[in-house]
């Protein structure tokens, strides 16, 4: 007849019950007592005589050896001495060879026994008295002498030598106790999640600490109405997306996004990065993604926040190599987590990323993270409104004016504005300044565009190749209608670079036209051409302009399409970022077409180092005129520009 079993009884034959078994008990006893009476004092079978005993037993030549150890004396007869065995003796002497022993006569009566045979003695050295004699007499009758440290107390070596050893029993003990605890937590706790929890009075941050990123705000109004009255969309059957996907470049404002809905919806906040999932155990993530879903749905409504989630959630069996198993097992334990939701929790999951092209599709699916929202970089008006922020605690010299610094600011993020003003702070401080004044912010903006100064010294024909180098830049960015505007120009070294030829845009540029893109181009010739023309030889100087026109005129001609290979893009497998990927997946063109697209490469840069090259020798006169001015105070700004070469020709309409 079958018997139906217990689930609480199978769950636990399920967990480690050793430990508990009076067997090991019985084992870990034994080991105990074994170690005690190994540090135990033991007895010894010797007879404890008086000193004067053991000097006369020395004298008549009775004593074969004695170890000296410290204060005590021990050591062995040459022949078994009788000695009694009474609670109290008087001090007495025994003659060899008769046996027998004489004792003063006792003040007391005491009760006797038989005497016993003993071959070895103890004694306790005289030290406040002293006997200078004794060693001499020693060696004059022939007594083997041993010396010893005196020993440790018993207490002492077993700390020294047991107590490890009972560190070590009640580790394995401890470790035992963690793993019957259950799996979720695992042994010496991998699995618990390190997610850090900010409860609704930590979360000071709302959405007007948040600037330049409207549109976000507006999409994540609806999950922060969802958390303060989450009935309201029950009662219609509304489902509310389990995932919101925050997309940006580094320094946007993501985490702060997201620590703003937290505080707007005044819910329990749950922050973690995905790189701690990860440990060297298999299995660890996936237990810390249970256990990090367990506290939210314990604290719901609730945010989970996890920043970086490429770490974990990249995309599984791409590229070349052994797999991660235990970062796919994290991977696939948070899919489970994210669909698993019962859609009465008010759970709410953001994740942010700035590499979404690495991500796993099955992450990225309706029921998971349902929403993708791009925050890119602020615009003119953003960057206002972020300077405004950032700027609420410093003290600000009447001159400096936020507009023009978010005008000179094009392509700055949130924490690149913050750095920026943190850096002007820290110029003024350094300057003793009362006030952080418009020249503290545009040395900090230096700082951060082109690096440091350095202090270089070089020669003067290297300074003359450094001055008309950036002239060439700057002359043929001033007469290319679409270039960006020249802002200053340094001879100074600052970075790695010897020196900088600084461009600002007019305004927020988001879609750019093949004629800007060839004047760029040209503009990052210009000064390997200048040094072609003046000097008639090239130097190193023109690697970086070398590297990054390269690369502008490859995007042109496989991306956009501006070349007269047509209208085809030749990169659609450089999104993959996985090793092996796109060796997996194959080239989507042949080997005559890679040459082509080498020659149209070639191609499109040698037009326009002819086009540099014309405009450099028909402005040929301003172009010297640049250099001396360079060489005589190393930069030039704006308005020295315009008196030296001229007013811009009109960009075309």
């Amino acid at each position: 007849m079958d018997t139906q079993k217990n689930p609480k009884d199978s769950q636990k034959q399920k967990l480690p019950n050793w430990f508990n078994s009076w067997f090991w008990w019985l084992i870990l006893l034994l080991l105990l007592v074994w170690n005690f009476a190994s540090y135990w004092p033991s007895t010894k079978a010797s007879v404890s005589v008086p000193y004067s005993t053991f000097i006369a037993q020395v004298q008549a030549g009775n004593v074969a050896q004695v170890k000296i150890t410290g204060n005590d004396i021990s050591g062995t007869f040459v022949k078994p001495i009788l000695w009694p065995t009474a609670s109290a003796k008087s001090a007495a002497t025994q003659q060899p060879g008769n046996n027998t022993t004489t004792a003063p006569k006792a003040t007391t009566k005491t009760k006797k026994s038989a005497p016993t045979e003993y071959g070895k003695f103890e004694t306790i050295f005289p030290s406040v008295v002293g006997d200078p004699a004794l060693m001499p007499l020693l060696k004059a009758k022939q007594v083997r002498i041993v010396a010893a440290n005196p020993p440790s107390p018993w207490i002492a070596t077993f700390l020294i030598d047991g107590l490890p050893f009972l560190l070590l029993i009640g580790f394995f003990i401890w470790m035992a106790r963690k793993g019957a605890m259950g799996q979720a937590g695992g042994a010496l706790g991998f699995g618990k999640s390190k997610a850090r929890k900010y409860t609704t009075e930590d979360v000071r941050v709302t959405f007007d600490d948040v600037a330049g990123a409207e549109e976000v705000k507006t999409e994540l109004e609806q999950v922060v109405d969802f958390l303060r009255s989450p009935q309201k969309y029950h009662r219609l059957g509304a489902r509310i997306p389990h995932g919101v996907l925050l997309v940006g470049p580094p320094g946007t404002g993501k985490t702060l996004m997201a620590r703003a809905v937290a505080g707007e919806a005044g819910v329990p906040f749950l922050n973690i990065s995905a790189s701690e999932f990860v440990e060297m155990f298999v299995g660890v993530g996936a237990s810390r993604v249970r256990d990090l879903f367990a506290q939210a749905k314990s604290a719901s409504p609730a945010i989970v926040f996890i920043d970086e989630l490429d770490a974990v959630g990249r995309r599984r069996g791409a590229g070349l190599g052994a797999v991660n198993d235990e970062r796919e097992q994290t991977l696939n334990q948070l899919l489970v987590e994210m669909d698993g939701f019962d859609e009465r929790h008010e759970i709410i999951v953001l994740a942010a990323t700035n590499r979404p092209d690495v991500l796993d599709p099955a992450l990225l699916r309706p029921g998971r993270f349902d929403r993708e929202i791009t925050m890119g970089l602020p615009d003119l008006k953003g960057r206002e409104g972020i300077f405004h922020i950032h700027v609420r605690d410093l003290d600000l010299a009447p001159d400096v004016d936020i507009h023009t610094l978010a005008m000179a600011s094009p392509g700055f993020s949130g924490a690149d504005i913050a750095n920026l003003c943190n850096e002007a702070a820290l110029m003024a401080a350094e300057k003793s300044h009362q006030q952080i004044t418009m020249s503290d912010f545009e040395e900090a903006q230096d700082k951060i565009i082109l690096g440091g100064v350095r202090p270089l010294l070089l020669d003067e024909h290297d300074r003359k190749i450094v001055a008309y180098h950036e002239g060439g830049h700057t002359v043929v960015a001033w007469f290319s209608p679409q270039a960006d505007p020249v802002h200053k120009v340094t001879i100074i070294p600052r970075g790695r670079a010897l020196g900088v030829t600084e461009q600002l845009p007019g305004g927020d540029q988001y879609n750019v036209n093949k004629r800007y893109l060839l004047d760029r181009l040209a503009v990052m010739l210009g000064g390997r051409t200048s040094e072609e023309i003046v000097f008639e030889s090239i130097t190193t100087g023109a690697e970086n302009d070398l590297v990054e026109a390269t690369k502008l005129a490859r995007r042109m001609v496989t991306r956009w399409g501006m070349s007269e290979l047509g209208l085809i893009a030749f990169a659609a497998n450089e999104s993959q970022p996985f090793l092996g990927y796109e060796m997996a997946q194959g080239r989507d063109y042949s080997e005559a077409t890679a040459a082509r697209i080498d020659a149209e490469v070639r191609r499109l840069l040698e037009d326009r180092h002819q086009a540099a090259h014309r405009l450099i020798t028909e402005h040929r006169a301003k172009l010297d005129k640049l250099a001396r001015a360079l060489l005589a105070h190393e930069t030039v700004g704006r308005e020295k520009l315009e008196e030296i070469l001229g007013p811009r020709p009109p960009a075309p309409a």
